[in-house]
């Protein structure tokens, strides 16, 4: 006779044994769509010529340090019609006043100032409605492009009339601490991985918001921005592929971005990036419901399972520790988070991962191999930062207004020393 403590018993171990081989079957399943990205798009690349107008937005808020640089590699790239608009969102330093100075110089440059902190989503609305081009490309106030990054973006957009937008390769410049070197690993390991198989897969759960490039007539048809989302680029994204539009990765089209490098400001982007994951879910969640949206499905399931996973994950930690003081029910009991052998093919599956990883994006970053041995404390280090930050980021959505304004909020940006 099958008991009540018996079912609790096998639901635990079931629910045990997916904490354990969730992030496996992700991590295999991102390796696989990786290598068939390289194969088919990425080992014979080459650069063709465009004649597609390109406008590059820079929306700025307090970038005095970074802007002139910014800025000034942008009126360098490599390509034949090209404008720059610079947004400056309300700064309250010198940021306008030296976009203006760079403007008197440079005809291609046009400066717009907003009076007030309106936000990121604001002032790419504002870029658009002032910009001529047929492509967007909007790029951090704190991020250098590659000279030949404009070409390498637009070139998707001739290709193929169905594409509203193409993501870049963001690469870390901030590497001058244990957070700043982990974070080379992550970029590569995870996020470079990520981007390359959910584009063999069909659809992106984000743009990169650091370097994406927009079709403006699939800005104008979704409404462009939406100004009450903490993370734009996720919502951007969804609102296109669930308007038809299809988004593509772009490895060649390099960034230098900077990155937080203390664990004040770490914490404070995660979670605004897992806030922004929630926000976009409960907002698209009536639409998957719709069949016409049911490629989108995978991403969207996949979302739910590693929420599901985080809170199993603090669930069955918590026990884990509670049960080494006190003496639990049984059901309850967790012994091992994995099973005996999990530790060899976890760190087998780690080390092969990142092997990958290396092999695919040093192309992109001479320095890559040298921060290999850092790269090993991503696991330890970001699965938990991140399993912490989605279980708290559900309830503080819960609690945040629908319609309330996003604005800028100047981030942790690391420290001084840079691409060491």
């Amino acid at each position: 006779m099958v008991t009540a403590n018996y079912l609790v018993e096998q639901l635990s171990a079931g629910l045990i044994l997916y904490t354990f081989l969730y992030p496996l079957f992700m991590s295999y399943l991102w390796m696989a769509g990786a290598i068939i990205f390289y194969w088919r798009f990425e080992r014979r690349d080459h650069l063709p010529p465009v004649a597609l107008t390109v406008s590059i937005l820079v929306p700025c808020h307090n970038e005095e340090q970074n802007v002139l640089e910014v800025v000034t590699q942008l009126l360098a790239s490599n390509y034949p019609n090209f404008e720059v608009i610079a947004i400056n969102d309300g700064s309250s330093d010198r940021t306008g006043e030296l976009l203006d100075q760079l403007a008197s110089t440079h005809a291609s440059l046009r400066v717009v100032h907003l009076h007030s902190n309106q936000g990121k989503a604001v002032a790419l609305n504002t870029g658009v409605a002032v910009a001529s081009g047929q492509i967007m490309v909007a790029i951090d106030g704190d991020a250098l492009l590659e000279p030949d990054a404009i070409g390498w973006l637009a070139r998707h957009f001739e290709r193929d009339p169905k594409i509203g937008a193409v993501t870049g390769n963001p690469r870390i410049r901030t590497r001058s601490s244990a957070l700043g070197r982990i974070q080379v690993g992550e970029f590569s390991s995870i996020i470079g991985l990520i981007k390359r198989a959910q584009h063999v897969y069909g659809y992106l759960f984000t743009v990169s918001g650091v370097i994406c490039a927009f079709r403006r007539t699939a800005i104008e048809q979704i409404g462009g921005w939406s100004a009450d989302m903490l993370t734009d680029d996720i919502d951007i994204s969804w609102k296109l592929q669930t308007s038809g539009w299809s988004i593509r990765y772009e490895p060649n089209a390099r960034v230098w971005i900077l990155m937080p490098e203390t664990l004040r400001g770490l914490w404070r982007q995660r979670l605004r990036w897992a806030m922004g994951g929630v926000q976009v879910v409960r907002k698209f969640s009536g639409s998957m419901l719709q069949w016409r949206q049911r490629r989108l499905w995978p991403i969207y399931i996949e979302y739910l399972a590693s929420l599901l996973w985080a809170y199993l994950m603090i669930i069955s930690l918590g026990l884990a520790l509670a049960g080494s003081f006190i003496e639990l029910p049984a059901p309850l009991r967790v012994g091992a988070l994995a099973p005996g052998w999990a530790a060899t093919w976890m760190a087998s599956t780690c080390l092969l991962q990142f092997v990958l990883s290396l092999a695919l994006d040093s192309r992109y970053d001479v320095r890559l191999f040298r921060h290999f041995l850092w790269m090993i404390w991503y696991p330890l280090a970001y699965w938990m930062l991140n399993m912490i930050t989605s279980v708290w980021a559900v309830p503080r959505v819960l609690r945040r207004p629908r319609g309330q304004r996003a604005v800028w909020v100047s981030p942790d940006r690391g420290l001084q020393e840079r691409l060491t």
